[in-house]
């Protein structure tokens, strides 16, 4: 387990109020990412709909507009709907029909959005975005997703 999971876990460990523990979280994980934006949602599969229990750095306007999302729906709904990662080096010239139209208020260039497991079952989607524009790598994609199995104890309803 590397260091950034290691803190996590610890975050996890210290306990407290859940949303508050998911914030923390977030909070280290955009520091190690060097990333200014940052989600976690918490997947509610009878509705088939992502609810945000955590966020970082988004602009005030665009917090109502992912509180809730479905499933396929914008770049957390289609991890969900693919099972996998969605990475987008920059969100503003992104023409790929992923993101939703508004995604670009946030003012992100690169952004990579993971499935949260508890082992093989999606709870939830975890995803960074930095102003700058950026590709993730795989070695980045499997850190996030290894981290968003760390934190999936908190995503249990």
């Amino acid at each position: 387990m590397n260091e950034l999971n290691e803190q996590i876990a610890l975050l996890l460990k210290n306990g407290g109020p859940r949303e508050v523990v998911l914030e923390e979280a977030l909070r280290a994980v955009l520091k190690h990412f060097l990333s200014e934006t940052g989600t976690i949602h918490r997947l509610d599969t009878e509705k088939q709909l992502l609810h945000l229990v955590a966020q970082a750095g988004l602009p005030p306007q665009m917090i109502e507009v992912v509180k809730t999302i479905p499933v396929g729906k914008g770049i957390a709904g289609q991890v969900v709907a693919r099972g996998g990662p969605v990475t987008i080096c920059n969100l503003q010239t992104d023409a790929s029909g992923v993101a939703r139209p508004g995604a670009r208020q946030t003012g992100v260039g690169g952004a990579l959005c993971v499935p949260v497991r508890d082992r093989d079952k999606i709870t939830g989607t975890l995803g960074v975005g930095t102003m700058r524009q950026h590709e993730y790598t795989p070695e980045e994609t499997r850190e996030l997703e290894e981290i968003g199995r760390v934190i999936s104890q908190l995503l249990k309803s």
